[in-house]
Order: C-alpha cells, then structure tokens, then sequence
C-alpha cells in the first residue's frame, strides 16, 4: 500500500505496471489516486461505511481523474465526502442509489397517488395533475433522472412559462418543489439530493380585477338566451374557408341547458367554479333556500341562495346525481363535469368580454355587492372569506354600509341581463 503525498508533481512521476496500482495520500486517509496498467489515473476515496472497524468492508469511490480534478480540488472533495462518512452517511451507496433513481415523472406520479389523492381535495388533485401535465414540466423534464435535475433548468423552464402565464408558472413551481420534498422524505431519492425548485424566485403577482359592467352583464344575458335557443353563430373568415366547412345554415353553436345554468349560478351565488360543477342535488335544501357543500376552498360552506339561483335549480331538470349534469349523469360511474371552457369561450366572444375568465363571475358578484351599499362583512360571509382581507378588495366599489343581502345582488345581476327589464 504504497504511500505518497498527492501533488502535482508526484503524481506526473507515476508509472503505470502491470497490475492496477492504489497509492494514498499522507496527510488526508482514505484519499488517494489509482494507475491502471494502460496509464490511466482516477482520484478515490476509501472507507468504512457506519459505525467503521475491520469487521466493516471498506468500500472505494471514484470521484474523478487529473483530466478533470486538480490535486487540489480533488482533495477538497474528498474531505467533504470523508466528513459524510464522519456523521454516518455512506457516499458510495448514495451514488449507486441516485443512478438508480426515478425520473422526474415517477416521482410526479407518486406525488399524486401517495400525496394529493389521499391528502387535496379532488379539485386540488386534479390541478396538480394540471399543472405537471399542462405547463411543460412532464414533456420538459419528465423523462429525465430526478437527481440529474438541477435549479438552472427549473428556473429555465419557470421563465418560459412565466412569458405567458406568470401565475401558472408559479403555481407549476410551488407544485413540483412539494413533489421532490415528497420524494425525499420518502426515500426515493437520497437525503443528500437538493431540491431544484426550491429558491427559484416566483413572479410578482397582481391581484386580477375585472369585474362585468351593467351593459356587459347585458350583453352576457342576450349571448347566453341566445345560445339556448337558436345558437350562436360561427364567425367565419372567408378567406379561410375550407371545403369542409359547415354549411351556412350549421355554423351555430347550442349552449346546453346545464351549461348555461352553470354560469348564471356562478353569478348568481358568486361560488367558485368546482363548487357548482361538483354541486349535488342533495346539498341543496330548497325548503330553507341553501346549498351545504361538504368541501370548499376553505372547508364546510353554507351558501346563502337568491331569488334567482332558487328558481334556476327548482326548474333545472334532475339527471342523476349531479345539479350540472355530466355526460355520465345517471350512470354507475357518474362523475362530475370537467369544465365550462367551450360553452364559455362562446358565450364571452358572442358578448365581447374575451377578456373576462370565468373566475370573474364571482368578483363580479362581490363587487355588485359592493357598489349596492352592502357592507364588506356581509360580502364576505355570501362568498365564502374566511379573511375578511380577502373581501377588502371590493373596499374601493362601496359606498355605504347597509344590510341588504344575496337577493339585491342577483337581482340586479339578473336585471341586467334580462336588460333592465
């Protein structure tokens, strides 16, 4: 076991033999330098793992070559894995671990099943699956090893879909840093890993106000009548035009009855969207006017009922066992509907208001209530806050305090969608 001390110059006069040759290092143990017969040379580190003594196999690690490390900084390197082993960690395990490693899309999966599915709200779960679908973090980067990711190609993939959507690509961040601290905690890749997505910094985000006009709640009612009835007509450019195009007497689009129910409840009760498309029949009491969901954003919510949500649902055919019902409605598997994006697209572009989200039914419901004298406690307690922070951004649409409630908002609302009449 031939000892030197490992230098630039010692390791020049280094003479390959016919057999691999070990020689370590006089100051710092277990580090050395291996010559193979063919000349060529790696660092190494050689220890006992655990609690160590010769009743322990020593195990060697490769941590580069001259080409790559100098003496110097491969000795720096050895000390820091050598300190590893001091606190009862085990380096070579760990690499052999992290080679072995799950992709990106494994551990996102796990995170699903063993976190979100268990843990979120379907709702929540389901965005999660979202986000790492919908937002380039699986065709980006799932292919990849989990330990092979590091924080320059999250923050890369961060920036891309900031351009856009700065408040997804936050979302989309925040949601993988939880999948790798999932992953560590439970073992499926090693301790030692750091996390990618964790110090990117989020984008500033501010708070969207949009809230409908009166002429546009108006134009939004005649679209949506409009829809149920004859249809909305496609706007066709001419110019365009294939020869598979729908005949003129076709290019019109029906709005379905649950779907139209749908957004007049959102702006009605000023719910959230999943609190209406996951609305059961039997959370709805009509004798007292109320809806009880069971699960919310913010937990078990009574909904305080208009006028006009009540007789929305007391005239809505029942198919099964959802208000809005779903392509599955009645069936075994019945589950609820997905979303409102084609019937809403439609209806916002027949309306002009293409900038409006559908997310914004419920401010424009909060800040009608607002700009009717209500006081910001009531607003509150009608939409759900449990902040009253969070109702404080109708603050600048009041007026006066007064103790009016649900009805004068969906009335008004309703009013102008009927246009005044």
């Amino acid at each position: 076991m031939p000892i030197i001390k490992i230098g630039r110059r010692s390791i020049a006069k280094l003479e390959p033999g016919e057999k691999p040759a070990l020689y370590y290092d006089e100051d710092l143990a277990g580090f050395g330098i291996k010559v193979t017969p063919s000349g060529a040379q790696s660092w190494f580190v050689e220890y006992r793992p655990g609690e160590g003594g010769r009743g322990v196999t020593k195990r060697r690690m490769v941590i580069g070559t001259p080409a790559t490390l100098t003496p110097e900084k491969a000795r720096e390197a050895a000390e820091r894995l050598l300190a590893q082993v001091k606190l009862g960690g085990d380096p070579a395990a760990e690499r052999a671990k992290a080679r072995r490693a799950d992709t990106v899309n494994d551990i996102l999966d796990a995170y699903i099943k063993e976190h979100a599915v268990p843990h979120l709200k379907e709702s929540s779960a389901d965005l999660l699956a979202i986000y790492f679908d919908n937002t380039h973090i699986r065709p980006v980067l799932g292919h990849k090893k989990s330990t092979s990711v590091v924080k320059a190609d999250v923050a890369s993939l961060h920036r891309t879909i900031g351009r856009t959507h700065a408040v997804t690509a936050n979302r989309a961040i925040v949601a993988l840093k939880g999948a790798y601290n999932h992953a560590i905690e439970h073992g499926s890749i090693p301790e030692t890993t750091k996390n990618p997505a964790a110090g990117i910094k989020l984008f500033e985000e501010e708070p969207r106000e949009r809230y409908l006009t009166e002429e546009e709640l108006q134009r939004l009612g005649d679209a949506l009548r409009e829809g149920e009835t004859v249809g909305l007509p496609h706007v066709i450019d001419e110019t365009k035009q294939s020869k598979h195009a729908r005949k003129p007497e076709n290019r019109f689009t029906k709005i379905d009855q649950y779907a139209a129910a749908a957004i007049r409840l959102l702006l009605f009760t000023g719910c959230r969207l999943r609190e209406i498309l996951n609305l059961r029949w039997s959370e709805y009491d009509a004798g007292r006017g109320l809806l009880f969901l069971p699960t919310s954003k913010t937990g078990r919510k009574t909904v305080v009922l208009s006028a006009p949500a009540i007789a929305i649902l007391d005239t809505l055919p029942r198919i099964g066992g959802y208000v809005i019902a779903p392509e599955s409605a009645g069936q075994k598997n019945e589950h609820p509907r997905h979303d409102l994006n084609r019937p809403w697209r439609a209806i916002r572009k027949r309306s002009g208001i293409e900038d409006v989200h559908i997310h914004d039914l419920r401010h424009s419901f909060g800040a009608v209530g607002a700009g009717s004298g209500l006081g910001l406690p009531i607003i509150g307690r009608l939409l759900g806050h449990t902040q009253a922070a969070t109702t404080a951004r109708y603050s600048h649409v009041a007026i006066d305090p007064a103790k009016r409630a649900a009805d004068l908002i969906a009335g008004q609302i309703a009013d102008a969608m009927n246009g005044g009449k």
